[in-house]
């Protein structure tokens, strides 16, 4: 595979302003999948002049006329659902079912931003004074910057441009540097569309790429879904700049509370699929289980029995389970951490840090392979291991007596809030978790997994300071103005203060 893939800057194909390259391997077999051209902090100065060059073109247009552009990559993702899911499971390695998951999701996400085009868009507020009309209006902010995540190469994406696209924004993208050939068939669906020049924009690359979006003050909105140390450093740049904002969601050390009114056949598949689904590689997979005492022996046994049996493979394959982890590097930090456990002193209860050979599929050896680490741990321990997030299939089982407060206290006990789970047949514990659990995703009798793109995705704590997606994304990408016309020929104020001008003359 001699090709180089380019930049999308303008409305063109281009090499960029370097000559670095760098290539993107399927994390399951070590097989190349292409090359790509490193963006450089100047491609992204001209990724910007151009987006700020179309935005007043673009913006000028209906949301309906925008929104049409959109139809027509949606209908690509919808045509294309099997092809490019084996595309995304070959780059990223989720199994395949996720891997179609993720091009669906996508889909769902064009369609709900482009059919809000033609939805109400403002609110229409009475004002005390029968004589005036008060109503809101949005306004585009102008060139929103996109910096995506690896996990979910296809959905991601277009949960930030498509909103921000159809409010009238233009984009510049920066991609995860792990999953580059997803990233190029999502700019191939833009031009394939025909969408102005300069109002969509890709550059590939890393961290560099991204900070000089971050750093271009021609950039007024990022919108960030990725680790919380780059996340909480593009909020701290842009928190102290008037005039620019960024929404960005982060990490989690997401938990799944299981009490003693739990039905343990839900709690067990909640578990299993919340702790290593993606091989644990979500943002909102849990890695602590925080079970009650009641039944927390009958709650070990079956689910360390299923984290024995679960199916590590080949993604391609419908009967795999668990993928391989997307690249070396990760594979080296859950090691580390499944290391670090064991230092700390927890009881390990299933150890497949180490695959066995037969385990790994034919013609699979050099893929960044691991398996499910299952251990118990003191709640109240200050142990790094069930405090710092890892993102892999690393989970602490966690018991507790008393009551479901206590549960909610351990679930509580961390620097993140992104997402969580409550298994449980009592509606007053559901009840007492929705108000006290410190979370932006809840989830009741359900794994903590999953997402629906009309319901806002974010955290609060150190998982997230916006929602960069579905509707709440709005906020992010468009400006408010509060507007009160007069209708009569007269001024009146609200408040009873006089609108009566006086002058030296009246005195």
């Amino acid at each position: 595979m001699s090709e180089r893939y380019q930049q999308y800057i303008d409305g063109e194909w281009v090499d960029g302003a370097g000559d670095e390259t760098f290539e993107s391997r399927n994390p399951a077999t070590g097989e190349r999948l292409g090359e790509f051209y490193r963006g450089t902090p100047d491609d992204v100065d001209a990724a910007v002049s151009a987006a700020a060059d179309a935005y007043e073109e673009w913006r000028a247009l209906s949301r309906i006329d925008r929104a049409e552009y959109l139809w027509d990559v949606y209908h690509e993702l919808r045509a294309r659902t099997d092809e490019l899911g084996a595309v995304v499971t070959k780059e990223c390695g989720k199994e395949i079912s996720e891997g179609r998951a993720d091009v669906v999701e996508a889909a769902h996400m064009v369609e709900w931003a482009a059919g809000d085009a033609r939805h109400p868009n403002g609110d229409v507020v009475p004002s005390e004074i029968a004589a005036k009309d008060a109503y809101m209006r949005r306004k585009p902010r102008g060139v929103t910057g996109c910096i995506t995540p690896w996990n979910f190469p296809i959905a991601i994406p277009y949960w930030h441009m498509a909103i921000a696209l159809v409010e009238g924004n233009t984009v510049v993208w920066k991609p995860a540097e792990q999953t580059p050939r997803c990233a190029q068939i999502v700019a191939e669906m833009f031009d394939d569309a025909g969408i102005p020049p300069g109002v969509f924009n890709m550059v590939q690359g890393f961290g560099d790429a991204g900070n000089a979006i971050v750093q271009d003050d021609r950039v007024p909105t990022v919108l960030f879904t990725g680790s919380a140390e780059v996340g909480h450093l593009i909020a701290d740049t842009l928190g102290g700049e008037s005039g620019r904002r960024a929404a960005c969601e982060m990490g989690g050390k997401n938990a799944v509370v299981v009490t003693e009114k739990a039905d343990l056949d839900i709690a067990v598949h909640s578990a299993v699929m919340s702790a290593f689904k993606t091989t644990g590689q979500r943002c909102v997979s849990a890695e602590r289980l925080v079970v009650h005492t009641d039944v927390y022996e009958e709650f070990k046994r079956r689910f360390v029995e299923a984290a024995r049996e679960v199916a590590v493979g080949d993604p391609l394959q419908e009967e795999t389970f668990m993928g391989p982890l997307v690249e070396a590097e990760h594979r080296e930090k859950v090691t580390s951490y499944n290391d670090l456990a064991r230092e700390e002193g927890v009881d390990v209860l299933v150890d497949r840090t180490e695959l066995d050979a037969e385990e790994i599929p034919e013609g699979h050896e050099d893929g960044h392979w691991v398996g499910p680490f299952v251990y118990e741990a003191d709640p109240d321990a200050d142990l790094r291991c069930t405090h710092e997030e890892v993102f892999g299939p690393h989970v602490a089982l966690l018991e507790y007596e008393g009551d479901v407060g206590r549960a909610v206290e351990i679930q509580n006990d961390t620097a993140y809030g992104l997402a969580g789970a409550i298994i449980s047949e009592d509606y007053r514990q559901i009840n007492y978790y929705r108000d006290y659990a410190e979370l932006g995703l809840a989830y009741g009798n359900l794994p903590c997994i999953g997402a629906e793109v009309q319901l806002p995705f974010g955290g609060v704590k150190k998982s997230g300071n916006g929602n960069p997606s579905a509707r709440e994304i709005i906020e992010a990408v468009t400006d408010r103005t509060a507007w009160t016309l007069n209708n009569s020929k007269e001024i009146q104020m609200a408040q009873g203060l006089s609108a009566e001008i006086k002058t030296d003359e009246d005195n």
